[in-house]
């Protein structure tokens, strides 16, 4: 047997190992911290549960509900950053400083479990792999929308926002297609960078096509992948 022969084996590529979703993330973290006296928290649709400028040093797990993480600019315009849910951190955008960078609001009645760090880093620092891996799975996130925002058109944007929000609570057990948009027209625009008139004209245009069908807040995706080769066509 020759050399080369001995060393074609290594040359194979070796598939990596599929990265866990949020969700198995989020549910590990959840089993760990069992051991610890948990604070659980109802928050009410429209309430708060931190406000920039709040003292900080807890992160939040979301256990059930929707909640929407938002910044106010210099002038006073608010601008929505993200949509968490279910087995989701917030707090995470405040790690190193002493108060919260972002307000978090419920969009529903939810339920979140208070983390605080200290506890964790001395009780359960086997836990902090799990969280470094959801903050980078938030940060990817956010890097992808930067760059969906800056070279998709309206309607793509729209459709981009549905099929993730699709495969999101896909990965926690319901259906990719029937979607109850919790927020309003006016928040997704926010997030979307785009006029509220914008996302009317872009769901009803999605609609048109036979893509989506639209009742209120109840969107439900026909055809998700024609959607995402709506997506994929140039802007």
């Amino acid at each position: 047997m020759t050399v080369v022969t001995m060393l074609q084996p290594l040359r194979q590529p070796v598939a990596a190992p599929a990265a866990p979703s949020p969700a198995d993330l989020a549910s590990r973290l959840a089993e760990r911290l069992g051991e610890l006296p948990l604070r659980r928290r109802t928050v009410r649709a429209r309430q708060a549960l931190f406000h920039c400028g709040q003292p900080t040093g807890t992160l939040f797990l979301v256990h059930a509900g929707f909640f929407k993480t938002t910044v106010v600019s210099a002038d006073g315009r608010e601008k929505i950053t993200g949509f968490r849910l279910r087995g989701d951190l917030l707090g995470m955008e405040s790690i190193g400083l002493p108060s919260h960078a972002c307000d978090a609001v419920a969009l529903d009645t939810g339920e979140v479990w208070e983390l605080p760090l200290e506890q964790l880093q001395r009780h359960l620092p086997e836990c902090l792999p799990e969280i470094a891996s959801l903050l980078a799975g938030e940060i990817r996130r956010d890097w992808r929308w930067m760059l969906d925002t800056s070279s998709l058109n309206a309607e793509q944007r729209v459709a981009a926002f549905l099929l993730d929000l699709g495969e999101r609570l896909q990965a926690l057990g319901f259906s990719r297609h029937d979607l109850r948009l919790r927020m309003t027209r006016a928040d997704l625009g926010s997030f979307l960078s785009l006029q509220l008139e914008t996302v009317t004209r872009a769901l009803s245009r999605l609609a048109a096509s036979g893509l989506i069908e639209v009742d209120g807040r109840e969107i439900r995706l026909q055809d998700p992948a024609a959607l995402m080769r709506r997506v994929a066509l140039a802007a």
